[in-house]
């Protein structure tokens, strides 16, 4: 019997422009649905898993097409309550070289943004779970997400489940002050706390050393002592962060680092001309969730896993990471070579 595991977020439709054109430019949109929780839980669904989302989604064409599109990948949809108003919108002009992509959000009063608790049993959500995962853009998009999260998390301890956070700070949804006031008092429930140097800084509160991504400099022991300090303060089984050293925005240097309380342990690094990065970060959670599900808790093993994973995720079109357990392993075993497979 498969693993089961529950995300809980928000989908939304994804209209990018064509190819690298500026919003200015488009005269279509291509079309596709995404989201932080979601895109982890397609990646979980490739690789074998049970895996549910959890959302509400209006009763009308694009709220089912949004559905649909789980179902295409495998993604258990049973727990999606229908209702509300609208799904929520971003658009996406990707960047290339020296520009950076763009991201416009419309998402304001979506269906999972006025969820009311009532809307979920999270008792029968949980039965029999092993993981869930959520984000911090799930509580940022609005007041009653945010208490929606907390129920959600009470209910996952409830039934003895390894819970999991991406801190995925998004500066369009709160403020540094309100994010900190909200997520700090969720950590409570967490055993596996992600997030890169800015989500640290603005989520919780801490800054690692002088490391700044916009000029690709890493300072490892900056994040060691964070890391430390938010495993002191939050009782984290494990904290983990990528590190993105973004040369520009076709090209980054993409590892991770991993610490459990004895031994901060970095990946192998690839080096990644992008396609897409929306969902990267995603794909990075849905690889370590896997990796340390599959494995026993072989956090090395798990941390290598999440890194090749979503450095495949970064040469896909979409929010989601299509790649399977395979193509992964192939990767951080030795072959990156991109050799046609005949």
């Amino acid at each position: 019997m498969s693993k089961k595991v529950v995300t809980m977020g928000e989908i939304m439709l994804r209209l990018s422009t064509k190819g690298y054109e500026r919003f200015t430019q488009a005269e279509s949109f291509d079309v596709v649905y995404g989201g932080g929780e979601a895109n982890v839980a397609v990646s979980l669904a490739n690789y074998g898993f049970d895996a549910h989302f959890v959302t509400k989604l209006p009763e009308n064409p694009i709220g089912q097409s949004a559905v649909n599109h789980l179902r295409r990948f495998g993604v258990n949809t049973d727990y999606i309550a229908r209702g509300g108003d609208r799904v929520g919108i971003y658009y996406l002009e990707t960047g290339a070289s020296m520009r950076p992509s763009k991201v416009v959000y419309d998402r304001a009063d979506s269906a999972i943004a006025e969820a009311d608790i009532e809307d979920f049993d999270f008792d029968e959500i949980f039965k029999d779970a092993e993981w869930f995962h959520f984000s911090g853009i799930t509580p940022a998009i609005s007041k009653k997400a945010a208490v929606l999260t907390e129920k959600a998390l009470i209910a996952a301890k409830k039934h003895g489940v390894t819970v999991s956070v991406d801190l995925n700070y998004r500066k369009k949804l709160w403020t540094p002050e309100e994010a900190k006031e909200v997520m700090t008092n969720l950590m409570q429930y967490v055993d596996v706390c992600i997030g890169n140097e800015e989500d640290a800084e603005k989520v919780l509160g801490f800054k690692p050393g002088e490391t700044d991504v916009t000029s690709g400099n890493l300072e490892l022991d900056g994040y060691k002592t964070i890391f430390k300090q938010m495993k002191e303060k939050f009782g984290f089984k494990y904290v983990v962060t990528t590190l993105r050293e973004s040369y520009s925005a076709s090209d980054n240097g993409w590892s991770a680092l991993i610490y459990d309380g004895n031994e901060f342990y970095r990946s192998k690094k690839y080096d990644i001309r992008i396609v897409d990065r929306v969902g990267g970060g995603d794909s990075f959670a849905g690889g370590l969730i896997y990796g340390l599900l599959s494995s026993n808790d072989d956090f090395k093993y798990a941390l290598e896993f999440a890194v090749g994973a979503s450095a495949l995720k970064h040469t896909i079109k979409g929010d989601f990471n299509l790649v399977t357990v395979d193509e992964v392993e192939t990767l951080i075993n030795g072959d990156a070579s991109g050799r046609v497979q005949r």
